[in-house]
């Protein structure tokens, strides 16, 4: 009987914190632009989706702040690829969320419908009800920066996988 506790015991630490989060806004940084008329080209994209409330945009950096609708649900999937659709590629994205459980420690995962997002490296930084993170994962950095990411991360499993569904960020 011991054992069965102490086996559930362990099991249940060992399970990821779970947690709701939403994205309230993203940063993202795209590449490939030359003129105004691309950057308008992601701005129309963006700004078509059900999800989002404003967009505005810096055009001496290729900046691209989306400000998201109250209790909508979206991905950095889901806005990789509006940029992407416009015919550009994504440089570098940074999310602001809320928790509803902001006690989680430095390597929580935490559950948004299908997607999980996955802290990495935070140097132990503590995780609020407000998160803002850059995202890490492949395609939402340069290719050079992955490849580094890549080596540095290899002790994550999930990192590794690649999993579409799967974001792993870095406390900013």
């Amino acid at each position: 009987m011991k054992t069965k506790i102490f086996l559930a015991m362990i099991f249940a630490f060992t399970l990821p914190i779970i947690s709701y989060s939403q994205i309230t806004k993203a940063e993202i940084v795209a590449t490939g632009l030359t003129c105004s008329m691309c950057s308008n080209a992601i701005n129309k994209q963006l700004k078509v989706m059900p999800q989002v409330d404003n967009v505005a945009t810096n055009l001496d950096t290729n900046t691209f702040t989306v400000i998201l609708k109250k209790d909508s649900e979206i991905t950095p999937q889901q806005l990789k690829q509006c940029v992407e659709k416009a015919g550009f590629f994504v440089g570098s994205m940074i999310i602001t969320m809320t928790l509803d459980n902001p006690k989680l420690d430095s390597q929580a995962s935490l559950n948004q419908g299908e997607s999980t997002y996955v802290f990495l490296d935070s140097e132990a930084k503590k995780i609020t009800e407000e998160v803002k993170a850059k995202v890490l994962d492949e395609g939402f950095v340069t290719k050079k920066e992955y490849k580094k990411l890549l080596k540095s991360f290899s002790q994550y499993n999930t990192y590794a996988a690649g999993n579409k569904d799967t974001y792993h960020l870095q406390l900013i």
